[in-house]
C-alpha cells in the first residue's frame, strides 16, 4: 500500500472502550485486516518485536501474498506476539494520526486483547501474574517470604512452576522483600522551584514495595539530599499496567478508582507525584488519560506525575540540583526502557549520569524483549531472549563496570542474557552512590 507518511507529531486518540462498537469482534477483525494490510505494505517495523515478522511471514506464505488470504487464527496470533511497548507508534510508523490512515497498531492490539479477556481467553497464570498487589502482599508475609524466596531459587520448584503454571524455569525472577516504614520528611527550603513542587509523594509501585524496595528508598534519599520534602503514597494499589497489558480494562478502572482519591489529595496538598518505574509513570501520565479522557481527576494526577530524572533536571535548569558528586561511577552501560522512550522526554537519565565526574555512559536504545510478564511465560521466553540478543551484545561493549536501566525487570533480563556476569544497579541507586550517600537501613 503506497502513501506518503505523516510528517507531523503523532496524535493519540482516546480509547473508546466504553462503546459497544469497541467490543464487536467482527468489527475488530475487519480493523485488524485493514491495519495489517497497511503494515505489510510498509514493513518498517520488521525488527521491533515478533508481532511484525509473524504477520509478514504469514502474508508471504499465502498464494496471493495478501492479508485477506490469512486465516482468522493468524490474525489473533499476531495479537499474542504484541506486548504493547508502543515503540512502533512512537518511533517508526509513518501512518499515525493525523495521517488519513489513522493507524494506531498498539491500541488495535489493546482492543483485541480486551475482547479476548472479556471472552475468557486469559489463563489463571495470566491473571495471577497481573495481580502484582495480591501476590506481593501474600509473598511478603513474615516467614512466608523466606519460603517463597527459597522456592524461587529451587530448581525443583521452578520445574513445577514451568509445567503447571507456564512460568519458564530459566527466567530469573525477583525475590520478595517488603518496603519498610515511611521515610523522613524534611521542611521546605527557601530555594523553591518555580516549575516543579518542592515536595514529592513517592508512588513506590508494586515492584518497589515488594521486590526491590532499595530503589524507592534510594529515590527518597536523593530527593532529601536535594532539599525536597518526601513522603510515601499510603495504601497505594497497582498502577494498572499489568492489567492493561492483559486486556483487563475493567480491572484497570477498578485500580484507578482506588488510587485516584489518594493521589488527588497529595496533589491538592501541593505535592508532585513520582514513581521509580517508567511503566507506572506511563500508566498515570498517558495510558489512564487515554482510557478516561473525561475524568478530570485523572488529568489532574497526570499533570502532577514526574519521572524522577525529568524532575531532577527541571530543578537543575533553575540551579537547584546539588552537584556535589563525590564518587565516580566508572563505565556505565545504560539501557533506555521502552516505556521511558515513549514518554518523549529525552534521555534525562543519561544526561544526569553524565554530569557525574569520572563516569562514562554508553547508551542503548532498543527493546530488551522482556516487557512485563510477557517474557516470563513459557510460550514467549525464547522469543524474549531472541529479541534481546542485540541489546545483550551492545550492553557488553566497552567493558562496562555496571549495567543499568530505569526498568528493573529489563536490567535483570539483560544481565541474564549477557555472556558473562555483570554488576547491575538502578540509575537511582547509581545517583545515590555518586552523592556518597549510604544505603538506607
Amino acid at each position: 500500500m503506497a502513501s506518503e507518511g505523516n510528517l507531523e507529531a503523532p496524535t493519540r486518540h482516546p480509547v473508546p472502550w466504553k462503546t459497544s462498537e469497541f467490543w464487536d469482534r467482527s468489527q475488530l477483525e475487519a480493523e485488524l485486516v485493514r491495519v495489517y494490510d497497511i503494515c505489510q505494505g510498509c514493513r518498517r517495523c520488521f525488527s521491533l518485536c515478533e508481532a511484525f515478522p509473524t504477520l509478514f511471514d504469514a502474508v508471504d506464505a499465502t498464494v496471493g501474498g495478501t492479508v485477506e488470504a490469512l486465516a482468522k487464527p493468524v490474525l489473533w496470533k499476531v495479537v499474542d506476539q504484541c506486548y504493547l511497548c508502543d515503540l512502533c507508534y512512537m518511533t517508526k510508523c509513518p501512518y499515525t494520526p493525523p495521517h488519513p490512515f489513522n493507524l494506531d497498531f498498539p491500541h488495535t492490539m489493546l482492543r483485541a486483547k480486551a475482547i479476548q479477556y472479556r471472552q475468557g481467553r486469559s489463563t489463571w497464570r495470566d491473571r495471577l501474574l497481573a495481580s502484582t498487589d495480591r501476590v506481593g502482599k501474600l509473598a511478603t508475609i513474615p516467614i512466608v517470604v523466606e519460603m517463597v524466596n527459597a522456592g524461587l531459587r529451587s530448581s525443583t520448584v521452578r520445574q513445577v512452576l514451568h509445567r503447571t503454571l507456564g512460568i519458564h524455569r530459566e527466567r530469573e525472577l525477583p525475590h520478595y522483600e517488603k518496603l519498610p516504614k515511611q521515610p523522613p520528611r524534611v521542611p521546605e527550603v527557601s530555594q523553591t522551584s518555580k516549575t516543579v513542587p518542592n515536595k514529592v509523594a513517592i508512588f513506590a509501585t508494586c515492584y518497589g514495595r515488594f521486590n526491590e524496595p532499595d530503589i524507592a528508598r534510594d529515590l527518597a534519599r536523593v530527593l532529601l539530599h536535594n532539599g525536597v520534602a518526601v513522603a510515601w503514597v499510603e495504601e497505594e494499589q497497582c498502577c494498572g499496567m499489568p492489567r492493561l497489558e492483559l486486556g483487563d480494562l475493567e480491572g484497570v478502572e477498578a485500580l484507578k478508582q482506588r488510587n485516584l482519591p489518594r493521589l488527588q489529595q497529595w496533589v491538592s496538598d501541593g505535592y508532585a507525584l513520582m514513581a521509580p518505574v517508567p511503566s507506572c509513570v506511563l500508566a498515570f501520565k498517558q495510558e489512564l488519560p487515554l482510557l478516561f479522557p473525561d475524568d478530570k481527576g485523572v488529568q489532574q494526577v497526570a499533570a502532577a506525575f514526574y519521572d524522577p530524572f525529568d524532575y531532577l533536571l527541571l530543578r537543575h535548569a533553575e540551579g537547584l540540583l546539588r552537584t556535589d558528586f563525590s564518587v565516580p561511577l566508572g563505565r556505565v552501560s545504560y539501557h533506555v526502557p521502552c516505556h521511558l522512550r515513549v514518554q518523549n522526554r529525552g534521555l534525562r537519565t543519561r544526561d544526569l549520569l553524565r554530569m557525574i565526574p569520572g563516569t562514562t555512559v554508553t547508551t542503548v536504545e532498543r527493546c530488551s524483549g522482556h516487557d512485563g510478564t510477557w517474557g516470563v511465560k513459557v510460550e514467549f521466553y525464547e522469543s524474549s531472549m531472541k529479541i534481546g540478543k542485540p541489546v545483550f551484545k551492545r550492553m557488553a561493549e566497552g567493558e562496562p563496570q555496571v549495567i543499568s536501566s530505569d526498568c528493573p525487570i529489563a536490567v535483570r533480563h539483560i544481565v541474564q542474557g549477557m555472556a558473562q556476569s555483570y554488576n547491575r544497579a538502578h540509575p537511582l541507586t547509581l545517583l545515590r552512590r555518586a552523592y556518597g550517600l549510604e544505603e538506607s537501613s
